[in-house]
């Protein structure tokens, strides 16, 4: 099904022209450690498939032929990821490398060059911890009824004052930015998904420079920067927490888009995601809200709700999983108890009966000692 959809995108793009993207890679992932001491943030699988993937099949999809990727940590390991991304899905992949941090807008003057090679053609820009439905069809459309040089989306929130919020007018322009508003002006904040035209390219000097500071206001000003609300969930999945909100609203959304995804099995309850190579054994409770990766063995009465386990690890008889994420190649014992947004790195060893509580166990430990209250295990 997927091939198909990229092939008849490809076909679409070849007659209505070129697109590229720019995906905002960034730094070091610290909010996500200890997964990211293994791998950079977008390579990290987010509900079996790195995040950066899934922006970059959905940017296929819409059109888009070119991805860029700003990148500042271990660009290495993310080249030859992408390579057989790129092979796969018939695009061309390319880093652009930062020397030194470039905040949110240097990144477009860095890669200046490549996006200009399609002058005529808007461009997407993405926040590479963004997940969401990816409407990008859609935004091409309001950025071409508009015809102004750039498209924000925007996505709601329950407490605005935490957020800076965007100030636009019915018809989506965009009056002005509120910094943590302490009084109700909006409850509309910058959802990090953006299509400008290359116009934008002439504002950006290649120094470090924050977009939505000083870029975004400028444009505002003079009338050329509009909001289109988002439709469907959103999440930033750059730390634990919310990499495990993240999970539940994907799952949910592939309940009502693409049901066939989600597990039958009969231990499933709710919405699951099981990699077809995983085992599951008897009497166990998966779900509600569950990501089971490739080659992971979960033994008889085992109960998980609400987290990930990720490819190759083992869950020994009759534990229990919630509010966790359970990395790489992972050991955990019998009757273990994990909660409270534990997350173990990669190749943790959990010995029986033990319980850990908001424990960020670090790659390549063994632990055999409960961990009751939140710790950063070295």
């Amino acid at each position: 099904w997927y091939q198909r959809r990229v092939r008849e995108a490809v076909v679409s793009t070849q007659s209505t022209g070129r697109m590229k993207a720019l995906i905002l890679v960034g730094g070091f992932g610290t909010r996500l450690r200890p997964l990211t001491l293994s791998l950079p943030k977008p390579l990290v699988e987010f509900c079996n498939k790195p995040t950066v993937v899934h922006q970059i099949e959905a940017l296929v999809e819409a059109g888009v032929t070119h991805v860029i990727l700003g990148v500042g940590y271990r660009a290495d390991v993310m080249e030859t990821e992408l390579k057989k991304h790129e092979e796969r899905l018939g695009i061309r992949i390319t880093l652009s490398y930062e020397d030194e941090p470039l905040g949110t807008a240097g990144p477009l003057a860095l890669a200046r060059k490549e996006l200009l090679e399609y002058k005529d053609r808007p461009f997407f820009v993405l926040n590479a911890d963004v997940v969401c439905s990816y409407p990008f069809k859609t935004m091409l459309d309001f950025h071409q009824k508009h015809g102004c040089e750039g498209t924000i989306c925007v996505t709601k929130v329950e407490e605005p004052s935490r957020y800076g919020v965007v100030v636009y007018a019915e018809d989506g322009k965009i009056d002005r930015f509120v910094e943590k508003p302490t009084t109700f002006v909006s409850n509309r904040i910058n959802a990090g998904l953006y299509l400008f035209n290359t116009t934008i390219l002439e504002r950006i000097e290649l120094k470090p420079t924050s977009i939505e500071k000083k870029i975004f206001p400028q444009m505002s000003k003079e009338g050329e920067l509009f909001a289109m609300e988002l439709p469907g969930f959103w999440m930033d999945v750059g730390q634990p927490k919310d990499f495990i909100i993240g999970a539940s609203l994907y799952l949910n959304h592939c309940a009502k888009n693409k049901p066939e995804l989600l597990s039958s099995h009969e231990s499933c309850h709710g919405n699951v995601l099981v990699d077809e190579t995983a085992v599951i054994g008897k009497d166990c409770q998966i779900g509600p809200d569950v990501v089971i990766g490739p080659g992971c063995v979960i033994e008889d009465g085992v109960c998980i709700q609400r987290s990930t386990v990720m490819k190759g690890s083992k869950v020994g008889s009759h534990s229990w999983i919630s509010n966790s994420i359970v990395g790489w190649r992972c050991r955990v014992g019998k009757w273990v108890r994990m909660e409270g947004v534990s997350v173990l790195g990669e190749d943790v060893a959990i010995k029986d009966e033990l319980y850990v509580n908001g424990g960020r166990i670090l790659p390549h430990k063994e632990i055999g000692v409960s961990v009751p209250n939140p710790a950063i295990i070295m």
